[in-house]
């Protein structure tokens, strides 16, 4: 008799576990449809955006807009915080945004951008090339607009510590019958300079 209830305990437990879980994996379900469902609702936004020509020139003509009213500057002191940076260029007009770019552990690069409310700004601005701010001369020049997928080109320069040779390998002159064997191209020995890591 006694083994009988400790069954039926058992098995009311286990239903009562097996119900919980059925709740859980409910709930994870729901979860799941819900986040497919914001999924595609910012790829259905995102496809828009890219498939819609004029939203993208709308928003390429924006970018132009405030890079018309934006300056470049170079040579930024490593601790001049952006109200330095503010401060500096007020004199030229309204300054609505200052942006000191930084690497990936938040050290400065040396160059800021400044945004100004009107365009007339810029040419005051520029007045200011080669002005000081914290003992260095600053470099103020226009903000060019990035182009999509124009990226530069930087020719592949030769290191010295290499030595002079050329990277073409040596053709044999063209016999009928190589004297060499077939397949086969004379090996010299070029002098090189000496170079640690080759």
């Amino acid at each position: 008799m006694e083994g009988d209830v400790e069954m039926a305990a058992v098995e009311e437990g286990a239903v009562v576990e097996l119900d919980d879980m059925k709740k859980r994996l409910k709930e994870m379900e729901d979860e799941a449809a819900a986040l497919r469902e914001m999924q595609a609702k910012v790829e259905q936004e995102i496809g828009a955006v890219q498939a819609d020509p004029a939203a993208a020139a709308a928003n390429q003509t924006n970018r132009e807009e405030v890079d018309a009213r934006s300056v470049f500057v170079g040579n930024v002191d490593y601790s001049c915080t952006p109200e330095e940076v503010q401060q500096h260029f007020q004199s030229c007009g309204t300054v609505n945004r200052v942006t000191i770019r930084t690497n990936k552990y938040g050290q400065p690069k040396g160059y800021a951008y400044v945004e100004f409310l009107e365009t007339e700004a810029v040419e005051q601005a520029l007045l200011l090339n080669e002005s000081e701010l914290h003992g260095r001369q600053l470099k103020v020049s226009a903000k060019r607009t990035n182009v999509p997928g124009m990226k530069q080109f930087r020719p592949r320069r030769s290191n010295p510590q290499m030595g002079y040779r050329s990277r073409t390998p040596f053709m044999a002159a063209p016999y009928i019958f190589s004297p060499y064997g077939y397949g086969k191209i004379p090996r010299f020995r070029v002098p090189m300079r000496y170079s640690p890591y080759f």
